[in-house]
């Protein structure tokens, strides 16, 4: 049995990188997805933990009575939370909104009521009535 073996050309150092990041013969394969979500996930992680630790307390319904929710205003394990508005997307939503004159949250809470009423009042009923009539 005779192998025949090819010389390759010495690749750059990108190209290595992409044979190895969609090399399927390694053992855990990561692919492009992986390229970013490995990263994202680790820093969302990370920013995780430090805001459950020291996250400042948030006045949430603008009564000025601020709601702690971190390990370090004397909650533990159990009772400590990260307060929504103490998430980082969520500091500059209000702006970018105001800036690009529209209403937040009218697109995302106008259709679920109306998609549940549709769901609930007209598919269910005329889905049992199919069911019925093909019992008969």
């Amino acid at each position: 049995m005779t192998a025949i073996l090819e010389r390759r050309e010495s690749e750059s150092l990108w190209g290595r990188f992409c044979n190895w990041i969609t090399s399927t013969e390694t053992r855990l394969y990561i692919g492009w997805f992986g390229v970013l979500m490995i990263p994202t996930l680790l820093t969302a992680t990370s920013v995780f933990i430090i805001a459950f630790i020291v996250a400042p307390p948030v006045d949430i319904d603008g009564i000025r009575e601020p709601v702690s929710g971190s390990l370090l205003y004397e909650n533990n394990i159990i009772s400590g939370s990260i307060i929504p508005t103490s998430a980082i997307g969520l500091h500059f939503y209000s702006v970018a909104t105001f800036r690009l004159g529209i209403l937040p949250w009218i697109a995302v809470t106008y259709p679920a009521p109306v998609a549940t009423a549709t769901a609930v009042f007209l598919i269910y009923p005329i889905s049992q009535e199919i069911k019925n009539d093909t019992l008969d």
